[in-house]
């Protein structure tokens, strides 16, 4: 059930039939209260997350943060987390949810409709009371509107919004659907999607205004924020590789990739493997040009981040100088990091988690 302003939304009240998820989402798009949140948080300053910031400066304790990257989420207890987000979402949905009594936030960094039922559901698990009463504030940003120039200058009513062409439309679409199928209460407090994260050059064409956000665990408050490579940790690269070969694995089918351990505030990031078509696929696209290359492995080409490039081709070299995914996982074994005083610390498979054998200090 989903609500707004203390309100209840009744979908009988859109436009159309209560079923069709395309004109509850509108509906909510249009509602005062959610073009104000939106106009508000667009108000607020970008927050750039840096190394100075994640490590404290001189006489000031440091903020601890959980990063999530693209089909990641996390679940964190306000009690060892200071502050949650993500960044680098274009065409991808950023979704929090709080709950109101007990302050634990879960984020997720969703990239399709297919993994929004199961990551929902992932999200809860340590979110809502099991007598499902919990009152969950929930926000969503990015998925801008990435529909065509001549489309989008047609953009009016929700019929026609069905048909416009883009990814982050039906992604919008089905979390909206899946917030107001759930047993759940939901408070939609930010919707700051679509046409309301949307700026457009004099061509018409769409780019995102925020790309990413914080959420800061002690208030609930969210802001507009991005990350430098140094504070996307721990293990970026190895992070990274998980989202592409996570798609031809069956294993991570209709679910976000697991990385965070709520309860012991470390990173246990699953392994996963790559096999020698992926290492082809890799050597084949590292001789791409760099049009060639946003062509071919963005879903927004034209609004990436100027180090998208610049990642992508980290990660295949990855994969170029580490063929055999054992490397990276011996014995099918988590990678573990702990948190540090610097940042984190990897703890190998016998070693004590005290004594971590190697240390990670935010840079990868």
């Amino acid at each position: 059930m989903i609500f707004v302003g203390g309100s209840v939304v009744d979908p009988s009240e859109t436009r159309s039939s209560p079923s069709q998820a395309g004109d509850l989402l509108m509906a909510l798009w249009e509602h005062p209260v959610l073009v104000s949140s939106s106009h508000s948080f667009k108000a607020i300053p970008e927050r750039k997350f840096s190394v100075s910031e994640q490590a404290g400066s001189e006489g000031s304790s440091q903020s601890k943060c959980v990063y999530v990257f693209q089909r990641e989420y996390a679940t964190v207890d306000p009690e060892l987390v200071d502050l949650v987000g993500t960044d680098e979402a274009t065409t991808c949905v950023g979704i929090v949810i709080r709950n109101r009594k007990s302050g634990m936030i879960s984020v997720a960094h969703m990239d399709s409709p297919t993994v929004v039922d199961g990551g929902l559901t992932q999200m809860l698990s340590l979110v809502h009371n099991h007598g499902f009463d919990a009152e969950l504030d929930v926000h969503l940003i990015g998925g801008f509107d990435d529909s065509s120039p001549k489309q989008a200058s047609h953009k009016t009513r929700s019929k026609r919004q069905e048909k416009w062409d883009g990814y982050s439309l039906p992604l919008c679409i089905k979390i909206i659907d899946a917030l107001w199928r759930s047993r759940e209460n939901f408070h939609i407090q930010t919707l700051c999607v679509l046409g309301h994260n949307t700026r457009r050059d004099s061509e018409g064409n769409g780019y995102p205004i925020f790309n990413g956000f914080l959420a800061e665990t002690s208030t609930g408050r969210i802001l507009p924020a991005s990350f430098d490579r140094t504070t996307r940790c721990p293990e970026e690269i190895v992070r990274r590789i998980r989202v592409s070969v996570s798609y031809e694995d069956p294993s991570w089918d209709g679910r976000l990739l697991e990385t965070y351990d709520t309860r012991t505030d470390q990173f246990k990031i699953a392994p996963c493997t790559w096999t020698m078509r992926q290492l082809h696929i890799a050597m084949t696209l590292q001789h791409l040009s760099d049009s060639e290359i946003l062509q071919t492995c963005s879903t927004s080409p034209s609004a990436e981040a100027p180090d998208f490039l610049d990642n992508i081709r980290r990660c295949w070299d990855y994969l170029i100088h580490r063929p055999d995914w054992r490397e990276t996982f011996p014995m099918k074994q988590p990678r573990v990091f702990k948190r540090t005083a610097g940042g984190w610390a990897r703890c190998t498979q016998g070693s004590s988690i005290n004594h971590p054998a190697r240390v990670d200090y935010l840079v990868n």
